[in-house]
């Protein structure tokens, strides 16, 4: 049955307002270091551990984060501005009130994290994993996701605005008011079938139709 006329709960977007920062004095990052209003510019973490770290009104400008451990860090009220690595380790981490503006990252680990009014906007993340994350009031805004992986995770008030997304993987993840509609690609190689709580276009629904049919087991053939 299709549900007409849902209304769809809109994300609520960060409101970031940074104080006066203090340029971070170079160095390495610490396990659990406590950052509070500091600027990182141009800053190379790669390969550092700063494992239960706390980001609060800090910006991150042009910082290489190329394998850098950041698990169960906390980022809060930071904008974060062309960072980049591969492999940067932000398992079981948690972002609030964070705006990320045109990261370029591969293979970034989110599993198990927790993001509540994050707008990632511009950028390209490969392999994104965000495997059993709880994501909450997110915004996707003119970025390239390729091959982003939401398995068992939980979305709820997640836009996805002019940016495109190929090769999603939704297997086992509940969707609550996603919003797909002006996605500019939206390709699903797995888990269709949890689309239930997302709105699509209609001409989305023709686009996902052959995957759908596949996932019901319907053979699609013309007549003799």
């Amino acid at each position: 049955m299709v549900r007409r006329n849902r209304v769809v709960k809109s994300a609520r977007r960060p409101e970031v307002r940074l104080p006066e920062l203090v340029a971070w004095p170079d160095g390495e990052l610490a396990p659990d270091g406590d950052y509070d209003g500091l600027e990182f510019r141009d800053a190379d973490f790669a390969g550092q551990d700063g494992g239960g770290a706390r980001f609060m009104d800090c910006a991150l400008t042009g910082c290489a984060l190329d394998e850098t451990q950041l698990h169960h860090a906390r980022v809060l009220d930071s904008v974060l501005t062309g960072i980049r690595g591969v492999g940067t380790d932000l398992a079981e981490a948690s972002l609030r009130d964070v705006e990320v503006v045109d990261a370029r990252l591969g293979g970034v680990q989110l599993h198990g994290a927790v993001l509540e009014r994050v707008l990632i906007r511009g950028g390209k993340i490969d392999y994104l994993n965000l495997r059993k994350a709880r994501l909450k009031d997110v915004v996707f805004e003119g970025c390239v996701l390729v091959e982003p992986d939401f398995g068992g995770a939980r979305l709820e008030r997640v836009e996805f605005v002019d940016c495109v997304l190929k090769g999603a993987d939704l297997t086992a993840a509940t969707l609550v008011d996603v919003d797909l509609r002006r996605a500019a690609e939206l390709d699903i190689t797995r888990g269709v079938d949890r689309l239930s709580g997302a709105v699509i276009s209609h001409a989305q629904l023709l686009d996902l139709a052959p995957v759908l049919a596949a996932e019901m087991g319907v053979r699609v053939a013309e007549a003799d």
